[in-house]
């Protein structure tokens, strides 16, 4: 075998090894037990799940505030003080 194949070999066998090593590692890594989706239908469920909770959530929050006194409907010059002073009651109950 001529100097120039030997040469081509080792690039072609080191290449090889850099494109393969990356996967076989991740197959590695892989724990069955994994809570991360797999399928985009469960992404897509996850993401649902999480919205309606983040909604759920500043609802009740918006609710919790005009219980206590502000109306975020008005065009209202003393927006800040108000909406500060209901955050205040809420933090009090």
């Amino acid at each position: 075998m001529s100097h120039t194949h030997r040469r081509a070999l080792a690039s072609l066998i080191v290449a090889a090894t850099v494109a393969v090593g990356p996967v076989t590692a991740a197959f590695a890594q892989s724990d069955a037990s994994d809570a991360t989706p797999t399928t985009s239908s469960d992404v897509k469920a996850q993401h649902k799940a999480a919205s309606k909770a983040r909604r759920a959530h500043k609802n009740a929050e918006l609710k919790k505030l005009e219980k206590n006194g502000y109306n975020p409907a008005t065009n209202d010059p003393k927006y800040p003080d108000k909406l500060q002073n209901a955050e205040k009651k809420a933090d009090g109950q």
